[in-house]
């Protein structure tokens, strides 16, 4: 059976649109998977670029990078 895939990245684009930046921040670092972080980042593209959303799209893109990189740690 074929998993749907998150509406996690509709919802922070909605946080996005309504003006609310921070919450989308807030969200965006407790990011479920970097698939989902991607599919925010190519939604973030289609819109028109202004000054809050430079910033959210360094933000997204330093958080895929975070999600991506290998752990530092072994667990036990």
């Amino acid at each position: 059976m074929a998993r749907n895939k998150s509406e996690w990245p509709a919802k922070v684009l909605a946080l996005v649109r309504g003006g609310n930046v921070d919450a989308a921040i807030a969200q965006i670092k407790v990011a479920p998977t970097v698939s989902d972080v991607t599919r925010l980042q190519t939604l973030l593209a289609q819109l028109p670029p202004s000054p809050s959303l430079v910033q959210l799209r360094k933000v997204v893109e330093e958080e895929r990078a975070l999600l991506a990189a290998p752990r530092l740690h072994r667990s036990p």
